[in-house]
């Protein structure tokens, strides 16, 4: 891991930002980069304040207690009291990873055939990692821990084991291949439905004879230039003067959504 600056200038003015980066090995000898950490501004005088501190346990006081921490290779500053040195090469990184549930949503993901009805559709011979293992890695987030594309990419992929489930590396969790992934979706929308559809139909033996109907609404302040769906009319909002959207959902009885 290293620190990263970002310089920006404004009126005049260089402003530091600081983060913490680390490097990755992925396959083909590439790596891939990834921030642990963002600092912040950190200004010349500011240094003082930033120094970092461990808690320690002291055994013979049976008490935690702070001491701050410098490389082993350099020398200790006048003014701090409580430090000790560390021996930086012989440190190790390590953290916990959560199977349990990312070993359960593959399951999941498998029960309902998802990588055959993906595979042939998203086969691309240059991707470098298979779009539907990409793929997968999203929606699993999206069941265990929701959350954006970066936050995938920054954090939650590496306290999960999907590397070790799915035998990819880190290379699948880069920030532009999430962004990316989704924009090959739209076009398999109603097919996915429909393959789900019947996936319901033979795991639940879902009924379709009765279905409930349900609606609710939104609108959209502006002009709304690129959303067509938007039109002036009547407004379950209260608001006649904003262009509202209708969204219907239909469910079977079982609550299994199909459009």
């Amino acid at each position: 891991m290293f620190l990263r600056v970002n310089i920006r200038r404004k009126n005049g003015k260089p402003h530091r930002y600081y983060s913490v980066v680390e490097n990755r090995r992925v396959a083909h000898g590439h790596s891939v980069q990834r921030q642990v950490l963002y600092l912040g501004e950190i200004n010349d005088c500011q240094q003082d304040a930033w120094r970092k501190t461990l808690e320690v346990f002291d055994e013979d006081r049976q008490a935690y207690r702070e001491l701050s921490l410098f490389p082993e290779d350099r020398t200790l500053p006048a003014d701090a009291a409580n430090a000790v040195t560390v021996q930086l090469d012989a440190m190790q990184l390590r953290h916990p990873r959560a199977f349990g549930d990312s070993w359960l949503a593959c399951g999941l993901w498998d029960q309902l055939h998802l990588t055959d009805f993906w595979k042939p559709r998203l086969a691309d011979p240059h991707a470098g990692v298979p779009w539907e293992k990409v793929l997968q890695i999203l929606t699993i987030n999206r069941l265990l821990e929701p959350g954006s594309e970066f936050a995938v990419h920054r954090r939650w992929f590496v306290t999960s084991a999907l590397d070790e489930l799915l035998g990819v590396d880190f290379a699948a969790a880069a920030k532009d291949r999430l962004y990316r992934c989704l924009d090959r979706l739209v076009a398999h929308k109603e097919a996915l439905f429909q393959f789900l559809q019947a996936r319901w139909k033979t795991l639940f033996n879902a009924r379709f004879d009765i279905l409930l109907y349900d609606l609710t609404s939104t609108y959209f302040e502006g002009l709304c230039e690129n959303i067509p769906k938007a039109k002036h009319g009547y407004s379950r909002d209260g608001r006649p003067d904003c262009r509202p959207v209708v969204i219907a959902l239909v469910v079977t009885t079982d609550g299994l959504p199909l459009a």
